[in-house]
């Protein structure tokens, strides 16, 4: 398996003099990290939180919060540990068609993430350029998508660093916005206590948490500790580990610091006046500046805003590019990776904003980081099973207090989310016309979706199961069928007379030891080879018989025995065929060198022929 984000792996030497040098080395991810616990999806239901219910769910980011540290600490200790990222230890440990759902379920997730970083953008740009609509603004976020590239050409470092000056700048505006607001202290201090008030609370609660504890974020930070190179040995992966662990505290508080003054803000601004129904970022923007009377807080607002969109969207990226090759194998040049996920997030917001107008925003946002939080589940539990795990981890395992923590946290996350799911639909019902289409649609996906999270909740035990019933590790030893005394005399080699076939046949030839035939193979895919096959008599045919006339005549002044072999048509059916016809023991075959769609074309050939022989095939 390929290396999690390759380009980027093992790229930054960690091994200082002093200690204090070498925690620096390590700081970096963690704040990349960071930027996705303080996006706009954040904003939106920070805003609607607290001008709905005043401090009263402070409480909620504070739970979320160390949910996240826990999480994180988790994939730092699994990427530092096995060097696989989450989506490439699922893809190992899960069956192909959970590894498919699973997969298909992050990149909803990294699509909802993209959608609230797409509106934050352009409420931003808006806020700042009124003369710019929103709807010009989601367009105009399609040519952010080349800053990711020209950053990480220059380095991972690089990147971080732009990253740190963004999250650097949105905790400097709302430091001064918090200081203009002057909020209540003793009222803070009331929002730390556990309460939800209502249905639409719980809506806020879970916006917060899914927009707090982000999915996309656990598969990204788990490959971004690789990016640091350092000893293999137990004392440096501890090391590794205290690092990293240190990096996340510090930057996910930082990131609290924000959200919770994004939230303390609309309390003392909007709930505290009266102003309960301000859901919308642009609302908020609108009236800072009476309520607070300074004419610095909305514009601080919306530069934070574009920051905070900005910074995510590159990490937003990246993620998607962690789950695409780890889940998958399969990887897109950047760019592209960069534009589809930005076009997916572009078409709904768009059509968004188009039918039902900008006031929609703040309510696809909340919907986004919804979204977000129903994908938990499916990211949490992989997570918590592989650093629980002491045959993957080894003396690394999680300890057992950390396990319950775990636990608790995703059973947590997990009821609050079929709570919610069996509202909106018991609500949908109840107040919709469409109760058959409901019924044969959404109740059936959500059932699905539950006997899937039961599935990889449950897999991971019953495999241990089964792995431990067995003493040894593997099969009970089976003593090799050796042939000593036997060696190929026919082998066949496919050539078509470019510069691979001389590494091909020289291969042949040291395979043969001078005891063998060699039967050179070359496959005529020209029109008429495909129409007339063998009957196929023109200029083509006779050239390249007269080259593997060459090849033979040369081949015997060395006194190696040669025949040839002209075939016709699709090569995946005529070589198979050549082979059985001329009854080789070995096929040597040479790679050609061809890159993007010639390489898919030459990759699904040699599969194909792989499939089709019962003898040795070599590749050159």
């Amino acid at each position: 398996m390929n290396k999690s984000l390759e380009e980027v792996n093992s790229s930054v030497n960690t091994n200082k003099s002093s200690s204090f040098r070498k925690l620096l080395a390590f700081f970096g991810p963690a704040y990349m990290i960071s930027v996705g616990y303080m996006d706009p999806g954040n904003w939106a239901t920070d805003i609607a939180g607290g001008s709905k219910f005043g401090y009263s769910l402070l409480w909620v980011l504070v739970m979320s919060n160390l949910i996240a540290l826990l999480l994180q600490s988790h994939c730092v200790r699994l990427g530092i540990v096995t060097g696989k990222d989450l989506a490439q230890a699922s893809r190992e440990n899960y069956p192909r068609f959970v590894n498919l759902f699973l997969y298909i379920l992050a990149e909803i997730a990294i699509a909802a993430c993209d959608l609230a970083e797409v509106i934050g953008m352009a409420i931003g740009i808006h806020l700042l350029f009124p003369n710019i609509s929103i709807l010009m603004g989601v367009c105009i976020t399609v040519f952010d998508s080349f800053i990711l590239l020209f950053l990480l050409n220059k380095g991972i470092k690089k990147l971080e660093a732009f990253i740190i000056s963004l999250v650097v700048l949105i905790g400097a505006s709302f430091l001064i916005e918090l200081i203009i607001a002057k909020p209540n202290i003793s009222d803070i201090a009331s929002g730390l206590k556990p309460f939800i008030k209502n249905d639409e609370a719980l809506y806020i609660a879970i916006g917060i948490i899914g927009a707090t504890v982000m999915p996309h974020n656990l598969y990204l930070h788990s490959s971004l500790v690789q990016t640091r190179r350092f000893k293999r040995t137990p004392i440096d992966i501890k090391k590794a580990i205290k690092f990293n662990t240190i990096d996340s505290a510090i930057a996910l508080n930082l990131a609290l610091f924000v959200n919770a003054a994004i939230l303390i803000l609309s309390a003392a601004t909007f709930y505290q006046n009266g102003e309960y129904g301000v859901a919308e970022i642009q609302d908020a923007h609108r009236l800072l500046a009476p309520m607070l009377g300074s004419a610095l807080a909305p514009i601080l607002f919306a530069v934070a805003l574009i920051a905070a969109g900005q910074s995510s969207t590159i990490t937003g990226t990246l993620a998607g590019q962690v789950v695409m090759e780890g889940y998958l194998n399969f990887r897109l040049q950047p760019w592209i990776r960069r534009l589809l996920t930005r076009l997916i997030a572009i078409i709904p917001a768009f059509i968004t904003i188009l039918i039902l107008g900008e006031g929609a925003t703040g309510r696809l946002l909340i919907l986004s980081q919804v979204i977000l939080s129903l994908q938990l589940g499916f990211a949490v539990i992989p997570l918590i099973h592989f650093v629980s795990d002491k045959n993957k981890m080894g003396e690394f395992v999680i300890p057992n207090w950390q396990k319950i923590l775990s636990w608790i946290a995703a059973i947590t996350i997990i009821s609050l989310n079929v709570k919610l799911v069996y509202t909106e639909i018991f609500n949908l019902l109840l107040n919709s016309k469409n109760i058959i289409l409901i019924s044969f649609t959404i109740i059936p996906i959500c059932l699905f979706c539950l006997l899937m999270l039961i599935y990889i909740l449950i897999i991971p035990f019953i495999m241990k199961e089964k792995k431990y019933s067995n003493k040894e590790f593997h099969d009970a030893f089976k003593p090799l069928n050796l042939n000593i005394n036997t060696s190929p005399k026919r082998i066949a080699v496919t050539v078509d007379f470019s510069s691979s076939d001389n590494k091909a046949i020289n291969k042949a030839i040291e395979l043969s030891n001078n005891q063998a035939k060699l039967i050179l193979i070359h496959i005529l895919e020209s029109t008429n080879a495909m129409v007339y096959g063998e009957n196929a008599f023109d200029l083509e045919r006779e050239e390249d018989f007269q080259k593997l006339k060459l090849y033979q005549n040369q081949l015997l002044k060395e006194n190696i025995v040669t025949e040839i072999q002209l075939g016709f048509g699709n090569p995946k059916l005529a070589i198979p065929e050549l082979i059985l016809k001329n009854n080789c023991d070995v096929l040597v075959m040479g790679t050609h060198g061809h890159k993007t769609m010639k390489d898919l074309i030459l990759g699904a050939t040699i599969d194909s022929i792989r499939h089709e022989i019962k003898i040795t095939l070599v590749l050159v």
